[in-house]
């Protein structure tokens, strides 16, 4: 595309030496609340991110030429499609012959040819496009810093030109929907740049019009190199637009080769719209050149500061509502990257009070009410061929996504989650039908904006149905948490229950223990292949069992439901303690003590289900240990953050804390120059390469460290239990805002190990059960009032 050349300028109304600058005062550097280094990224693993839910952006920082790399939540490659097999329930019987015969590698081959989804992947999460900001003369600059502050979101550059400081602030608005870029110099009219955008796809034009540069394209097809055999890929229909709109403050602005140059201005603030033309997972017509046009629109008569100050509002109702000191140390105050490189050796705490609040800024800012989940990379990417498709892995990574939500009080941020589940719970009827001839729903190990349900990849880790099953858990989480006995008639009862009717009839006799029901065909997420009767799928099912016979029992309905469930969940197949002391991953004792395979799916009834505890079931959290003693504390990114909630479930802050450790490395050895997993140096989680979920993970499993809520007594009242795997290298520290089942929040302080007091308030007036140290106190609460309990209450 080459667009005609013409030249035209907009004068500003007041006069260029009367025109006053915002800025911004500058404030002290909070080493728990800010990322902050003192050069550009150099890669997108050291860019820095914001969003607001549907609109995400990486910041390098760069000085001559800027790159601000961004995404909107609903560009996809494909268009709306049922991914079932139609007719492969046929074959069903067969693979279970198979399974039990032991012939595995025909069950495989069985599986590949007529089991699975039509085409065999899915589709992909896509970058839309960049920010091109070109600063001549700015090549050489010095006094350098950039920081993203998650106090109020907002990411800054600041460097200094021939005695001149230049700096930008960006932020992703979500009251507005745009991305926002303000720049500013110390001495008027000292800002000259150009401003453009450019597109990774195939299909697109930028055009100038006025003070907009514009941006219109197609999504490219799936990559053909990624393309498995089998049915075609769906072909991409989505359409996109994206503009910049420039407003100066001073100078003038001209046209130059598709971009706009601005010239001698004092400030400039730059809008970013962008949308799709995706509607939802069923139909596309929307017009993103309209959807600008409102953004646009909305942003009429408003002023930076305006809007500036309606983005913090709006993100600071979130974040302000928990908060963590967990002390300082002397690399405290040392450029993020530093700090990282030392940490295991430090243990700086206040890095990490930094990746806790992290994990809740990047909650906060991929995923808000009425947008998509947050997918494998929350909403950042920058690949036309990213990793596993950046689309939604269930079985693991997505949920790891929302563990922290409810606890970390950011109970809202389910929203996308739980309306996902719901369209499942619509897709997957087919699937259920076609693949199992079951009434219900079921969904396999990866789903994407489609909402595919049908097992995909290949047959020996794709076959696995209880994806649908742990992200109901979910749904019944956000109803633990918060009592809301609508919600649970209208959302989360009728998920659960159509789920539960699929595992009803799916779970078969097991040969050799006719007193036993089974799951299968299915796998051990993704370790040993296609098999019957894992122990994951049977924990994921008892426990969904169990939450939808309360749930139906709390609405007084289903009683011959609740019956036929609890009769079966009676017969699943019990968790086994293997021959090296091991809980068994498979009926069949056949654990390899050598394997340190990056799952350990059979401890799902560890963390996060609840059926296994050391102060309800000793021998089989002993069991869990061995496991995970076996395992090792080593594996990617994600795995290292499921290990930390594994020992805190197991009550062992010091193993916890050694996990969190290892998780909070540099990506790259620094000694060997490999990869080692960890955290890349703008503290994305390192699988690697990036997955968002090691980020969430090690959020929720730092909350497990100092408060749990999933145990209850006889009558039902969940324990609130304080301080249950307090590690030694945090043995002081404060928390605040933090939120417990029933309906609870709390603030906890404590020094040199040991508890100083604990704060409850009672947000539905439930009976509260406070646990530390092995010592209840149980109350009667009134909704809206705060309980306070020092130390010595609990000594006697």
């Amino acid at each position: 595309m080459k667009p005609g050349i013409c030249l035209f300028t907009i004068l500003m109304l007041a006069s260029f030496f009367s025109c006053s600058v915002y800025t911004e005062p500058e404030k002290a550097l909070d080493p728990s609340l800010v990322l902050w280094y003192d050069q550009p990224a150099e890669s997108w693993t050291e860019a820095l991110p914001i969003g607001n839910g549907r609109l995400g952006a990486m910041i390098y920082g760069k000085t001559g030429n800027e790159v601000i790399q961004f995404n909107e939540e609903t560009l996809w490659t494909g268009q709306p499609h049922d991914y079932a097999h139609k007719g492969a329930y046929k074959v069903l019987d067969k693979l279970r012959e198979l399974l039990w015969e032991g012939k595995q590698n025909e069950a495989h081959r069985l599986g590949n040819e007529a089991f699975m989804s039509e085409p065999l992947g899915q589709l992909s999460y896509q970058p839309f496009g960049d920010i091109l900001l070109n600063f001549p003369g700015h090549e050489n600059a010095s006094n350098f810093k950039r920081k993203l502050d998650l106090e109020d979101a907002v990411s800054v550059v600041s460097y200094d030109v021939d005695e001149v400081n230049y700096k930008r602030e960006i932020f992703a608005s979500e009251p507005e929907q745009a991305l926002v870029v303000r720049l500013s110099a110390s001495k008027r009219g000292k800002l000259n740049f150009s401003a453009g955008l450019a597109c990774p796809h195939d299909d697109y034009t930028v055009l100038v019009r006025g003070d907009q540069v514009i941006l219109k394209g197609r999504v490219n097809n799936y990559p053909a190199e990624k393309v498995r055999t089998g049915a075609p890929y769906p072909e991409s229909k989505l359409t996109f637009e994206a503009r910049l709109k420039i407003v100066n403050e001073g100078g003038g602005l001209i046209e130059e080769d598709g971009k706009i140059r601005v010239t001698n201005a004092n400030a400039v603030t730059l809008y970013l719209v962008g949308a799709t033309s995706f509607v939802n997972y069923q139909d596309i017509s929307g017009d993103p050149t309209k959807r600008c046009e409102n953004y646009l629109a909305n942003l009429e008569g408003k002023s930076y500061e305006q809007i500036r100050q309606n983005h913090i509002t709006d993100y600071q109702k979130y974040f302000k509502r928990v908060n963590i000191d967990l002390g300082k140390s002397e690399a405290s105050n040392r450029p993020t990257s530093e700090r990282l490189s030392t940490f295991k050796q430090d243990e700086d705490p206040s890095l990490v009070a930094l990746l806790y609040q992290f994990g809740r800024y990047l909650l906060i800012s991929s995923s808000r009410p009425g947008t998509q989940p947050a997918n494998l990379q929350g909403i950042w990417n920058d690949r036309l061929a990213p990793p596993w498709d950046s689309k939604y892995t269930i079985n693991i990574n997505t949920e790891m996504n929302y563990w922290p939500a409810e606890m970390t009080n950011l109970s809202e941020l389910t929203d996308p989650l739980i309306s996902m589940v719901q369209d499942l719970s619509v897709t997957g009827q087919n699937v259920a039908k076609e693949h199992y001839s079951e009434e219900g729903w079921v969904t396999h190990h990866n789903t994407d904006i489609w909402r595919g349900a049908a097992p995909i990849n290949n047959a020996d880790h794709g076959i696995w149905p209880t994806g649908g099953a742990w992200l109901s858990q979910h749904l019944w989480w956000h109803y633990q948490f918060n009592g809301d006995k609508e919600y649970l008639k209208k959302s989360v009862y009728p998920v659960l229950k159509e789920a539960s009717r699929f595992f009803a009839g799916y779970l078969v006799p097991d040969p050799k223990h006719p007193e036993w029901l089974v799951s299968g065909p299915s796998n051990s997420p993704e370790n040993g292949g296609l098999v019957m009767g894992p122990t994951m799928d049977h924990q994921i099912i008892r426990e969904l069992f169990a939450n939808t016979m309360e749930a139906a029992q709390i609405l007084g309905v289903d009683d011959d439901l609740v019956a036929e469930l609890n009769a079966k969940r009676e017969k699943i197949a019990p968790n086994q303690i293997g021959q090296y002391g091991q809980l068994q991953e498979w009926l069949e004792d056949k654990d390899d003590p050598n394997n340190q395979h990056r799952h350990v799916s059979h401890l799902w009834g560890l963390h996060p289900g609840n059926e296994i505890h050391p102060l309800t079931t000793p021998e089989l959290a002993e069991a869990c240990k061995t496991t995970l003693a076996q395992r090792g504390d080593g594996g990617t990114g994600w795995s290292r953050a499921w290990k930390i909630n594994f020992w805190a479930r197991l009550l062992d802050g010091n193993h916890s804390f050694l996990l969190l450790k290892n998780l909070m490395v540099p990506s790259v050895n620094p000694e060997t120059g490999k990869d080692q997993g960890g955290l890349y140096a703008n503290l994305f989680d390192a699988h690697p390469p990036f997955q968002i979920d090691g980020n969430f993970g090690a959020t929720s499993g730092i909350t497990e460290m100092l408060h749990q809520s999933h145990l209850r007594d006889s009558k039902g009242i969940y324990f609130q239990d304080i301080l249950p795997a307090l590690p030694s290298a945090i043995s002081s520290g404060k928390i605040s805002g933090i939120k417990g089942r029933g309906g609870f929040e709390l603030s906890i302080v404590w020094e040199n190990n040991e508890l100083v007091s604990v704060e409850v308030k009672s947000l539905l007036g439930n009976p509260l059960n406070v646990r530390y140290k092995g010592v209840t106190i149980t109350t009667l609460t009134e909704k809206g009032e705060i309980y306070t309990f020092a130390r010595d209450v609990f000594n006697g």
